[in-house]
């Protein structure tokens, strides 16, 4: 038997390369893991003799994936947004249509064409959400509606994943309808119980835990893999992997779940890896020849109709073009959980390598060009916005959550992009100014906040030229922003370098070398914030100044409560 220590050392190293490769390119994680598999295994860069434990190991690395899903799934998340219950569901149903469609024009056989259209319907949670933390846009409305969709789509897979590995097991002869029934009461039961537990017992106990992180860390694995082995027993017949699910499920109510996440996500990004290198090992290159053709016009479908199918949704029920198309766009990708679903199918025997092979295919050009497509989506949507007016067959009635008089007569007057954190602190400045204040911000829950004030309040993003022209972006005299998206700063000095050069503009930046962007595309001043609060507290080191330190601290603890 091979050396496994050095076998996994191979692995890890050029995954560890690859994935530097990809980090300079901006491309996802996922996508170099994939192409460390295929570099070891269709490439014959590196012969593993380890195999089974190497399948054990990406099964591990599957149920923790699932564990820590599990853990951060809330009720909640899905019911706060509405309209993501409808969205999510239908923008599943049409796409899974269109796909299967697709898969039948090609010949697949019956059941590997539900596969396949399955797998390309969901889109990647842990991208989606990685894109939009970057460009600090979760609580704008298409991301919260790309949560919610997101969210949906886990759920679904979650019970697919279910319904599969139990319809999967031993049933002695038992035909497929009262299989199924079966299926169904041990799920009911299953989850009865994991929700009992989750509300009535373990938040007390692993709170109680989370006095030692380390016993909270052992005893939340001997969990996890105790209640995934009981789950996949002959006696229950799901999954290891729908365990995992189930038993962070059960821990998700518990203080201590976040510290959990924390201290497993380490563990589970190790074992993680080996799951996607192996799921590139399977990919054959003669396999691949033969699903070219259907993997190219299936990704286009990924990355143009999935995106379309949401658009037309979100449109039809009311929301602006601008937010449909964002949000669709995000999705344009497919799902970690696509390439659990295939693997497990194989694993079951149900659908070839063939299929593994054109899934992967599909996985790689989505990652890929989708990253590139959310990076400048802004750009995109202005370009093609005017090709977007059927998506308005409503008005964008979803959205007209605040309705405000005045603009029309705007003139000289000041525009603060932001009103959460830093822009109420300027709002507060700004009272009893002379001037008029327009506040324009994309999370509908800060616009709502600020109806009692006796200001402008616009819902919406600064880079969408009907949000200039209603702020009256032309005659203002002072711009802030508060947004620290390097992008949406500079689309908002080029707006106002081509139809209003006299007013005054401050921009907020992260990092140095934004800064210096933003004033070399025109910016007046650029916030600091680690500058501002450094000459800040060198007020404070002045004697004169040192008596304020008491009235400071305690409006600032009046914000904070």
């Amino acid at each position: 038997m091979a050396n496994i220590f050095f076998e996994i050392t191979i692995v890890i190293v050029l995954a560890s390369l690859v994935a530097l490769i990809f980090r300079l390119l901006k491309q996802p994680e996922i996508l170099a893991y994939i192409l460390t598999g295929i570099l070891i295994g269709p490439l014959g860069l590196f012969q593993l003799g380890n195999i089974d434990i190497f399948k054990g190991m990406a099964e591990v690395g599957i149920t923790l994936l699932l564990f820590m899903i599990g853990l951060e799934i809330k009720v909640t998340d899905l019911s706060s947004a509405k309209s993501t219950l409808i969205v999510g569901p239908a923008q599943i149903f049409f796409s899974f249509i269109i796909a299967y469609l697709i898969t039948l024009a090609f010949g697949f056989p019956i059941i590997y064409g539900l596969y396949i259209s399955l797998a390309l319907t969901f889109s990647s949670t842990i991208i989606v959400v990685k894109l939009l933390s970057d460009r600090r846009e979760l609580h704008s409305l298409y991301g919260k509606m790309s949560i919610g969709i997101l969210l949906t789509q886990d759920f679904v897979a979650i019970l697919f994943l279910i319904f599969l590995t139990g319809l999967s097991a031993n049933t002695g002869g038992i035909d497929t309808l009262t299989n199924l029934g079966i299926i169904l009461i041990k799920a009911v039961v299953i989850f009865a119980a994991v929700i009992y537990l989750s509300q009535k017992i373990f938040p007390k106990i692993f709170d109680y835990l989370a006095k030692s992180s380390e016993l909270l860390f052992l005893i939340s694995l001997a969990w996890v893999f105790g209640f995934a082995a009981l789950v996949s027993s002959p006696y229950i017949g799901f999954s290891i992997e729908i365990g995992g699910f189930l038993a962070g499920l059960a821990l998700a109510n518990s203080l201590a779940n976040y510290q959990i996440i924390a201290k497993a996500k380490i563990l589970r990004d190790f074992f993680i890896v080996i799951f996607f290198v192996l799921l590139g090992m399977q990919m054959t290159v003669t396999n691949l020849s033969s699903v070219i053709i259907p993997a190219i016009i299936l990704s286009a479908f990924v990355l143009i109709g999935k995106p379309l199918v949401t658009m037309l949704i979100m449109g039809d029920l009311g929301y602006k073009k601008r937010t449909s198309f964002l949000t669709g766009l995000s999705l344009s990708q497919v799902s970690e959980f696509s390439l659990i679903v295939v693997f497990l199918g194989n694993k079951l025997g149900q659908i070839s390598n063939e299929v593994v092979s054109l899934v992967i295919f599909v996985s790689i050009v989505t990652f890929g060009l989708s990253t590139y497509l959310f990076s400048h989506s802004k750009k995109i949507y202005l370009v093609s916005s005017k090709m977007l007016k059927f998506l308005e067959d409503k008005e964008g009635k979803k959205e007209d959550i605040i309705e405000d008089d005045g603009f029309e007569d705007l003139k000289n007057h000041i525009i603060l992009v932001g009103g959460d954190q830093m822009g109420l602190t300027i709002l507060e400045a700004l009272e009893g100014c002379d001037s008029d204040v327009v506040v324009i911000d994309f999370d509908p829950n800060i616009v709502q906040k600020l109806k009692d004030k006796k200001i402008h309040k616009l819902f919406g993003d600064i880079t969408d030229l009907e949000i200039q022209q209603r702020a009256k972006l032309d005659r203002a005299k002072l711009v802030i922003s508060t947004v620290p998206d390097l992008e949406d700063n500079l689309l908002l000095l080029k707006q106002l370098h081509r139809e209003n050069r006299k007013a005054k503009v401050v921009a907020l930046a992260m990092e140095r070398h934004e800064a210096k962007t933003l004033y070399k595309a025109g910016a007046d001043y650029v916030v600091l914030p680690y500058l501002a609060g450094g000459r800040q507290v060198a007020k404070f080191l002045d004697e004169d100044h040192l008596g304020k330190i008491e009235s400071l601290r305690t409006k600032d603890k009046e914000y904070l409560n």
